[in-house]
């Protein structure tokens, strides 16, 4: 199986390393300075190579440069599975440019970094088992899978994209020797019940707050990072943590404002 990424930003480039061990992967970014130094993998020259040398095509592309990307890949009149990690972006969005393609969205967290992501997957309407099955096959390297419904993807972006941030803002407050009491008997639990209150039954949020906190956890010890620094690489200028962060003022009390802000800011800023 071959599969080409479109972009290569943090998340492409991190994809790519989980992938290239196990596929034979493929990458395209229009800044070539970006992957002058990948190895293991291709690098093409244009999105139109990149379809022709792939059997799966994951778009890691930033949400500006998405309609142009959709129309490079309709172009190429290639009947390949897309698969978006873009926030906000819907299946049925992709499918009104591409047509009748089988498509999957996927929000993955910061912690798909290091092999610790909190990864949901919803399919188009156009998709098969056998479709979702692969992708989930893919992104298991990078973390925990869960399929859920589409009409839940903001509320996964509330609790498992931004609660990393959340987690780490509140760690920033505490002394490093309470983290672990605290995430286990406190931010676990809370956020379980958050997802709870935005619409997951009690199997997924448990599985979303269970992850999300030993995922951020494993990607604070591997990256050598402070949880400050962790904070704010994960929150995008007027993007949902930011969001969710105005409300939760370092206290845990304050998780379920914040997951709810995050949740209505992923809300306003997606295209159906």
């Amino acid at each position: 199986m071959k599969i080409g990424i479109l972009g290569y930003g943090n998340m492409g480039a991190a994809m790519a390393e989980r992938l290239k061990t196990k596929y034979q992967v493929f990458v395209f970014d229009k800044d070539p300075d970006k992957t002058k130094d990948a190895s293991g993998l291709t690098v093409v020259k244009s999105i139109e190579e990149l379809v022709n040398s792939s059997n799966a095509i994951i778009m890691a592309v930033k949400p500006q440069d998405f309609e142009t990307a959709l129309a490079e890949i309709k172009r190429s009149g290639s009947s390949h599975l897309v698969i978006s990690i873009a926030a906000g972006i819907t299946t049925s969005y992709i499918e009104a440019r591409l047509g009748k393609r089988a498509v999957i969205r996927v929000m993955p967290n910061l912690p798909a970094k290091v092999g610790a992501g909190m990864i949901c997957l919803t399919r188009g309407k156009y998709t098969t088992e056998i479709d979702l099955s692969f992708a989930q096959s893919l992104f298991n390297r990078m973390g925990v899978t869960m399929s859920v419904e589409e009409n839940m993807m903001n509320a996964v972006t509330g609790v498992s994209g931004s609660g990393p941030g959340f987690l780490y803002d509140l760690l920033n407050n505490l002394p490093r020797s309470e983290w672990d009491k605290f995430i286990r008997e406190e931010f676990i639990p809370k956020l379980a019940y958050v997802a709870g209150q935005v619409g997951f039954n009690p199997r997924e949020a448990a599985i979303l707050a269970k992850n999300t906190a030993e995922g951020s956890m494993t990607l604070l010890r591997e990256s050598k990072l402070t949880a400050v620094i962790l904070r704010v690489r994960v929150t995008s200028h007027k993007g949902t943590t930011e969001a969710g962060l105005a409300m939760l003022q370092g206290k845990i009390a304050n998780l379920e404002a914040a997951v709810k802000a995050a949740i209505r800011r992923s809300e306003e800023l997606s295209s159906k």
